[in-house]
């Protein structure tokens, strides 16, 4: 049996590498936007519903000793390793496909790359679905005395293998990039194969010492259990996944303000939901040796730990962040990993098909979910009642099964104490203005120069010049009239309001639907400029627009929202982004490109980026002492140096009010001269980090830190160069040393 828990816990890791990978991949193939994120991973999930369903079904039909099921599971994890490889090449040629079809429509685009997403990833993910009944059929070909909880042990050492999954690529993706990683799980899956085809071999050695050539050949048939558990088995494992999946989406949303966008913490949700819904099956596993029946009070806990979140995310609650994940996710995931394998066990009882059907019913909520919530209840309720709605199936069937006694009448006031202390983010301003879609829950808050706009609780932008500054430097710097402009990441409106004092027809691209519509909450003239006939707002992700459209422009400003560390960010500054850029450019056009404050390797990365790109780029720091953020511009064709007066000169008067409306200074000469003052060589800026690639999709510098800015650091500090060396050659002599032999 620990043959089984070993190949479970690393095809679990493998499992959550290649889907976090494959995620990523896909959206800088097809676009960061919510529609293909729930594409990829609905595809994901069904490929593992599918696979789990169609071989317990072949398992039934047609009997397998054990050392026949561990080849087919020797098969099928050299399948899996094939796919790391091949995956990002279908993915690649997916796009090019789309870009030669030269589709307009946003529509059929999202059907378009949803059906090559899913003949993409589905039947590889089949495979990954096919693991669990197979070994269950090799347990149960061998150890009967197991077989009822069969599923429970494989369940078990997967999921543990899933948060060590969730950690560990983090920085096996900082260190090899994203390919790298992938080639990391293909060798994995590679052992895989070759261990359960050496365990295969000796177990039919095995078998031919102790029987006959024709009792090896036909094996005897474990006898199916006659009994029928009931179907509500299966109406539970559905609701199981459905709720727990899309709880998740909840989740990102009201922990997002204290733990930031980064994919640190995107992990740290995920990691804490599987270590938790491992202790929860761990659990499971030890009740189930002398129980056999549940109490309702097990259901009850499952309703009311999913309203957790109501208070550990509540601002009027101060916990530590890392506190506040784990009281809100915790108790309800490891509620969750007990009643999933429990369910799965009894309705299988040890058999892989039954267990197959089972696992598959569960995805098949596990896909729903997210769907519901996100498309269907956010975009009307607020976190707060979503959760009650997801809770209250739980909480109903808690009640019922224990209709005597006093406990359920305690648990419902607990309940009821929950959804009213709780509150919701937006709770800690005065009046603010609140908008959801199926992206983000978005938040208008402040008076005057102090407001400002929150995304899932997290502050994206304020009222500042740096961002008048975006539209006027690149217009003023050309050496010829603009035609027209185009702005990525609409935020506040207020590149996209400066751009426009130009006179000429603007296009802006945000990817949250809501954002555009708080425009007049920060500029009164919001609702009348989006009326004019020179705006244009299209909601998409601004590299799948460049990808789809055939104009080009004069001046192309981008505002990617802070942090410079935010999941997805890198994807609008790599190389092969400015590629896709560089033929929307009108000739002599300007690439104005803005980055937040990061570190030295951060600006190295972007600065080599863009130097490998384009043949000529100037920088500015916004502020040199505070070094919250640089301004390029970047072009095909030489940068002229005009001083601050001609800049000056050639905006038109609306656009040098607009440009000063802030300040600090009283006029766009002296404006522009501040920023000039300001400008910085790319050559400092990459001199910073020499070591460091520059920017490109397989390996996100900026998004991917913490082996560089944290661990490298601490080893530095523990080991002093000099004394590591000592350390080093110390223990280099002692185990040349043959007195002293291996012993340390």
């Amino acid at each position: 049996m620990t043959w089984f828990f070993v190949f479970f816990f690393i095809s679990g890791f493998c499992s959550i590498l290649y889907e976090l990978v494959w995620l990523r991949l896909s959206m800088a193939q097809f676009g960061v936007t919510t529609a293909l994120v729930s594409i990829v991973l609905s595809m994901f999930m069904a490929g593992l519903g599918l696979g789990s369903w169609v071989s317990g079904w072949l398992l039934e039909k047609y009997t397998l000793d054990r050392s026949s099921a561990l080849r087919i599971y020797a098969l099928t994890e050299l399948l899996i390793g094939f796919s790391a490889l091949l995956v990002p090449v279908e993915l690649h040629l997916g796009r090019r496909l789309l870009h030669n079809l030269a589709i307009s429509s946003s529509t059929v685009y999202y059907i378009a790359s949803g059906a090559w997403v899913a003949v993409t990833l589905i039947p590889w993910c089949a495979c990954m679905g096919a693991t669990i009944p197979i070994g269950m059929q090799a347990i149960r070909s061998e150890f009967h005395g197991e077989s009822p909880r069969a599923f429970s042990f494989l369940y078990l050492a997967n999921v543990l293998g899933a948060v060590a999954g969730a950690i560990i690529p983090l920085l096996l993706i900082e260190s090899y990039g994203f390919h790298g990683a992938l080639r990391i799980g293909a060798i994995l899956n590679s052992v895989l194969a070759c261990s359960a085809t050496a365990l295969a071999v000796r177990r039919l050695s095995v078998q031919r010492g102790v029987q006959s050539e024709a009792s090896t050949a036909n094996p005897v048939r474990p006898a199916r259990n006659p009994s029928q558990p009931s179907r509500k088995l299966l109406v539970l494992l559905f609701t199981t996944g459905l709720t727990s999946m899309g709880m998740e989406v909840v989740w990102i949303r009201e922990f997002t303000p204290y733990l930031t966008t980064v994919v640190y913490a995107l992990a740290s949700i995920l990691g804490v939901y599987l270590f938790a819904t491992f202790l929860g099956s761990q659990i499971y596993r030890r009740w189930s040796v002398q129980h056999a029946q549940e109490e309702g009070l097990v259901w009850m806990l499952l309703g009311l730990f999913a309203l957790l979140p109501l208070i550990a995310a509540s601002p009027k609650i101060r916990l530590w962040d890392a506190v506040r994940l784990a009281v809100g996710i915790a108790p309800f995931s490891a509620v969750l990993g007990f009643v999933t394998p429990m369910l799965v066990d009894r309705w299988s009882q040890g058999d892989p098909d039954r267990a197959g059907s089972a696992y598959a019913i569960n995805i098949v909520g596990c896909i729903l979910g997210p769907l519901l919530a996100g498309f269907v209840l956010l975009p009307i309720l607020s976190e707060r009642w979503v959760l009650l709605v997801l809770a209250s199936p739980w909480l109903a069937i808690g009640v019922n099964l224990a209709r005597t006694g006093t406990k359920h009448l305690v648990f419902g006031f607990l309940a009821l104490v929950l959804l009213i202390f709780g509150k919701d983010y937006e709770s800690r301003f005065h009046h603010p203005e609140v908008r959801r879609d199926a992206t983000a829950t978005v938040i208008a808050t402040g008076t005057g120069m102090q407001r400002q706009l929150l995304v899932n609780g997290f502050g994206i932008t304020f009222l500042t010049p740096a961002t008048k500054m975006m539209a006027h430097l690149p217009l003023a710097s050309l050496d010829h009239q603009p035609r027209n402009a185009l702005v990525i990441c609409f935020g506040m409106g207020t590149t996209f309001r400066s751009l426009l004092s130009w006179n000429i027809p603007v296009t802006a691209i945000e990817l949250v639907p809501s954002v555009p519509r708080l425009f007049w909450y920060f500029h009164s003239d919001g609702p009348e400029l989006l009326r004019s006939p020179l705006a244009h707002v299209v909601i998409d992700d601004g590299r799948r627009y460049l990808e789809r459209t055939s104009d080009q422009y004069d001046v192309i400003t981008i505002d990617p929202p802070p942090p410079v560390e935010a999941a997805g960010s890198s994807l609008l500054y790599t190389k092969e982004f400015y590629s896709t850029l560089k033929p929307r450019l009108r000739h002599g056009g300007i690439l104005q490109q803005w980055l937040p404050r990061g570190d030295g390797a951060d600006r190295a990365a972007v600065a080599r980026a863009l130097q490998e790109s384009f043949p000529y780029v100037r920088s500015f720091w916004e502020n040199p002492r505070t070094q919250w953020g640089t301004h390029f511009l970047a072009s095909m064709l030489p940068l002229r140096r005009w001083t601050a007066a001609e800049l000056a000169a050639h905006s038109p008067s609306q656009a040098a009010r607009d440009l000063v409306e802030w300040g600090p200074r009283a006029d766009a000469e002296h404006q522009f001269a501040v920023l000039l003052a300001n400008e910085t060589l790319p050559n400092q800026m990459t001199a910073e980090a020499p070591d460091i690639p520059a920017l490109k999709d397989d390996k996100p510098v900026n998004e991917y830190y913490v082996a560089r800015r944290r661990i490298l650091p601490a080893l530095k500090r523990h080991f002093r160069e000099p004394q590591l060396s000592r350390q080093l050659g110390s223990r280099f002599r002692s185990l040349r040393n043959p007195d002293r032999g291996f012993d340390h």
